[in-house]
């Protein structure tokens, strides 16, 4: 049986993905303190009824207008989020995204949904009203805004297993592993947030390692001086726990940087590796081999003395098993 990373408190080593850090309104600050002032008046329901009905408007600057102010009003206050929702601005929202082809529009509502999914009782809502799907086409051909919101937004919608199979079936992977590949730093820490997240289901793993997650992965690991290592160790940890995870580890080269980060790798780093060590090496001869040629055995020696508990024990489970001479069954298991 494969001993999995104990991941408890991985999320800290992500980005948050919460509302839109872009400050990019061109909203003058007039109309923001006019946007401010309705929210604190005793009117303030109907503001936000108005704008709903704006979102349905035969002009398209009028969406925009709705949709930037809904963008505004949600960004950081709870109660208005619970307003807008319950005004019900969630299905024309998710409408307009399935339908409009314009980009600054499409970079708007990806950004209000998100800022909407921030509230708990929000996501169900947004998950029944078909939200994924166009989601999925902004990570697709978004603008790199929208890119990363929509990764962000999938992550909050992705807090139930079903909902995480549901993402994953809807295309999700190959955008979220392009951006990973391809994105600013921003994007790329929104692209590892929510392949972490949406990974925790087998079938999203195998989907993964096909769209190439593993190669992309192995690059950022090596890359020891960058803010992306801790990222994409969790997001290891999470794939090999797949045969097919554990097999494009190797074969993109990922057993050497794996070492490194054992011997020079943050403290971290270190515990994350030596578990991902661990899991590829449990059932698998020709991986303990590979392990061992890379000189792994003086820095797991050398982690096991410095910890103790589970990282040290994982370490000496490690260190056993590659000192163990070759069995006959299961010699070339992988």
């Amino acid at each position: 049986m494969l001993t999995t990373v104990n991941n408890d408190n991985s999320f800290s080593a992500f980005s948050d993905c919460n509302s839109d850090r872009s400050a990019e309104f061109s909203t003058p600050s007039s109309e923001s303190r006019r946007l401010l002032i309705a929210c604190a008046a005793d009117n303030s329901d109907e503001f936000i009824r108005h704008l709903v009905l704006n979102l349905s408007s035969c002009s398209i600057e009028d969406q925009k207008q709705a949709t930037m102010e809904i963008r505004l009003l949600s960004k950081n206050k709870e109660e208005n989020r619970v307003k807008i929702a319950k005004a019900g601005a969630i299905e024309p929202l998710v409408s307009l995204l399935s339908s409009s082809s314009d980009l600054q529009l499409q970079e708007y509502v990806v950004t209000a949904i998100l800022n909407l999914s921030l509230c708990d009782e929000n996501k169900e809502l947004i998950n029944s009203s078909g939200a994924v799907k166009p989601l999925v086409r902004a990570l697709e051909t978004g603008t790199p805004t929208a890119k990363e919101n929509a990764a962000c937004a999938l992550l909050r919608l992705s807090q139930r297993e079903e909902d995480r199979v549901a993402i994953g079936r809807a295309g999700a992977i190959p955008p979220l592993v392009k951006l990973l590949e391809g994105g600013g730093l921003r994007g790329k820490k929104d692209a590892a947030t929510a392949l972490y997240a949406v990974c925790s289901t087998k079938e999203n793993k195998v989907r993964a390692v096909r769209a190439g997650v593993m190669r992309a992965l192995v690059e950022l690991m090596a890359d020891l001086g960058s803010s992306m290592v801790d990222k994409a160790v969790y997001v290891v940890s999470v794939v090999v726990g797949v045969v097919e995870g554990r097999a494009a580890l190797v074969e993109e080269g990922g057993i050497p940087v794996l070492v490194e980060i054992v011997e020079v790798g943050t403290q971290r780093q270190k515990e994350i590796a030596v578990g991902v060590l661990l899991q590829i090496c449990e059932e698998s001869w020709v991986y303990r081999t590979m392990v061992a040629r890379e000189g792994a055995i003086p820095p797991l020696v050398a982690f096991s003395q410095s910890h103790s508990n589970r990282p040290r024990h994982k370490a000496e489970k490690l260190i056993e098993l590659l000192r163990q001479p070759r069995s006959g069954n299961g010699a070339g298991r992988s």
